[in-house]
């Protein structure tokens, strides 16, 4: 006899969800072990981190109803996680930049900046996979990039990510809010949204960290 681990669309899409929180929280603890090891390059590491912690901030976000505790979560399925549970949930930045915060203040906010840049980037990718297209849904996450990516002084006035979220921001405020985007401007968003990410890592290594 089969056994159904969900009875419909809704369950089934909560359980994938639970499993990608599984992994993403298995794969920080073992990122941090590692870098604790002194196995993975800093410059990797934090790269790696900061997906790792804007995925969950998404992902933790669309589960508050159904997860609205992330130890419990941890504990239901004997998740022996402490050093994830500490950098997803109680820090939410990565330990480079943590250890940056002895540092000179200017380059802590650069690093922190970057970050949060990051973050902007992939919860504004993830949430069109999840096809979070209406207008007041979309408006806000591109908004909190535009002034992230803005707030870094390392990137040029017409870098690609600032033109590209600025034009973006101008469609969007002549439509209404619960407007949806069509397919086919979300996948023109995502595209531009994806080679503007790609954009600004390249540009990284050459603010002089």
């Amino acid at each position: 006899m089969e056994v159904k681990l969900w009875n419909d669309k809704r369950e089934r899409e909560m359980y994938e969800n639970f499993a990608e929180l599984f992994a993403i929280i298995k794969a920080t603890e073992k990122l941090e072990k590692a870098y604790i090891r002194d196995v993975i390059a800093p410059s990797d590491y934090e790269t790696e981190c900061l997906k790792l912690i804007a995925h969950f901030k998404t992902l933790s976000s669309s589960l508050k109803d159904t997860v609205p505790s992330i130890e419990s979560f941890a504990d239901t399925y004997k998740m022996d996680c402490r050093a994830a549970l500490n950098r997803l949930v109680t820090s939410g930045v990565p330990a480079t930049v943590e250890h940056r915060s002895a540092a000179a203040s200017s380059s802590t906010n650069s690093a922190a900046t970057v970050a949060e840049c990051v973050q902007n980037f992939i919860t504004s990718m993830d949430s069109l996979k999840l096809n979070m297209v209406a207008v007041d849904q979309v408006y806000p996450l591109l908004s909190d990039l535009s002034t992230s990516l803005n707030k870094l002084s390392l990137l040029p006035p017409d870098f690609e990510g600032k033109t590209k979220m600025k034009e973006w921001l101008g469609r969007l405020s002549k439509m209404g809010a619960s407007d949806e985007l069509t397919e086919q401007q979300a996948r023109q968003l995502h595209f531009d949204l994806e080679s503007s990410y790609n954009s600004f890592m390249a540009a990284l290594p050459h603010a002089g960290n």
